[in-house]
């Protein structure tokens, strides 16, 4: 399948690494299919990665390993709210946040509080809302990157 992205341009996407979010994410419910595409000038050093709808080429979030700038995240969610994704393990399971990129990078921040579970193997995920512990909407990160890039 070929799209023409707005930040990409016209990429290539095989069909073996299409995402599909049965129910959508909050907010864009209509939007069920994505690729999860890495800029290489962008996203060295600090582990930011798109996840491009392949509904709407102009749509793409920027997503990234809450491990990296929380190494203790492990929210806890209803296995429920995780069924649309299939059957989840500790094998197959990939977690992203989206990351807020401001015109101050200073002011970055992630969601931990609405988190991406994506399943691997079946290529299927959802968007979960985490409620039991203290996972803000907004996690400022930029110096924590910072620090990161400093020791790499």
């Amino acid at each position: 399948m070929k799209i023409n992205t707005k930040i990409f341009g016209e990429i290539e996407i095989e069909d073996e690494k299409i995402i599909t979010f049965p129910n959508g994410i909050i907010g864009f419910p209509e939007m069920k299919r994505f690729a999860l595409l890495h800029d290489e000038e962008k996203g060295v050093g600090v582990g930011i990665r798109f996840l491009q709808s392949l509904e709407e080429p102009a749509f793409a979030m920027p997503v990234m390993d809450p491990l990296l700038v929380k190494p203790d995240y492990d929210p806890e969610v209803d296995d429920e709210l995780l069924a649309s994704a299939g059957r989840i393990t500790a094998d197959n399971i990939l977690v992203l946040v989206t990351v807020t990129v401001p015109r101050d990078l200073t002011q970055m921040s992630v969601n931990l509080q609405g988190p991406f579970v994506i399943n691997v193997e079946e290529h299927k995920a959802c968007q979960v809302i985490v409620e039991k512990g203290d996972y803000p909407v907004k996690f400022p990160v930029y110096d924590i990157l910072q620090a990161r890039k400093a020791g790499e």
